[in-house]
């Protein structure tokens, strides 16, 4: 049972359409392109990062938790969308924030600073050592009332959310595609996709071949489905792009009216076109 002020914060979201990607360069593939929307559900809260977080705050309410601790780049979606729904539902948020803190914050630290997250910069060393910390009681510190959730809200619960995608998609399709930063998604569409079903993760990050092992981490015990990571499409890096990925944004959008950001989305879908 979803936590009535997680109810009413999701009963005031837009349903995510499936919406058909009418487009020559896949017609003449011969593949027929549909993308969920779930970037309308909420300006905010939006994409993947309320299905991954909505199950975990349910089971910090549970927990009777007062406090949801985390952590992120200056640039954090995550934590963008983790302080705009603690406000949002009455829980305080505080966040483990990589690097120096800088003289002019990005427009993230901005926001979540105005929706009242607290923040500690740490050193890039101290970071890598919070990823070691998966479950929600794990991160050693932790004061009475406060709920750990990994970078990104990657855990199991998180797979909880990302199975609802699946649940929606009401057309037949062989492929399922998504871009891959933690895995954390792309472990739920697995888990959740019909067995004739091959899912693909479109890694954002250079260097990414631990994501296969973060994946299989995140998958239910003995799950044999098909799915693949393509490691090529990174662009340069992680937040970084090509002329080319710009490009092919710029004119994807001019087609279809449809925003893509380039660490995320457009190499999914600039992955897509050299299919």
């Amino acid at each position: 049972m979803l936590h009535p002020d997680l109810l009413a914060l999701e009963q005031r979201f837009c349903v995510s359409p499936l919406q058909r990607i009418d487009d020559e360069l896949f017609r003449k593939a011969g593949i027929e392109v549909w993308i969920k929307r779930d970037d309308l559900i909420h300006p905010v809260i939006s994409g993947n990062k309320w299905r991954k977080l909505k199950y975990c705050l349910n089971h910090a309410f549970q927990s009777q938790a007062d406090t949801l601790v985390s952590m992120g780049g200056p640039w954090s979606n995550h934590l963008h969308a983790l302080a705009c729904v603690g406000k949002e539902v009455g829980l305080k948020t505080r966040g483990y924030i990589r690097g120096e803190e800088p003289e002019n914050p990005s427009p993230t630290l901005r926001d979540i600073r105005a929706w009242g997250m607290q923040l500690e910069f740490v050193s890039r060393q101290q970071f890598r050592k919070l990823r070691q910390y998966r479950k929600f009681n794990s991160l050693p510190g932790l004061k009475t009332g406060e709920y750990w959730i990994p970078e990104g809200g990657a855990s199991n619960l998180a797979l909880q959310g990302i199975h609802e995608i699946v649940i929606e998609i009401t057309i037949q399709y062989d492929h399922l595609l998504v871009a891959a930063g933690t895995g954390t998604t792309l472990a739920g569409l697995i888990a959740a996709s019909p067995e004739n079903v091959t899912v693909w993760g479109i890694a954002a990050l250079k260097g990414e071949g631990f994501l296969f092992d973060d994946v299989k981490q995140l998958l239910p015990e003995g799950s044999s489905k098909n799915w693949q990571i393509e490691l090529n499409y990174h662009c340069g890096g992680f937040a970084r792009s090509s002329p080319e990925l710009r490009q092919f944004i710029q004119q994807f959008e001019a087609c279809h009216q449809i925003p893509l950001d380039p660490v995320y989305n457009g190499k999914m879908f600039y992955a897509l076109s050299g299919c």
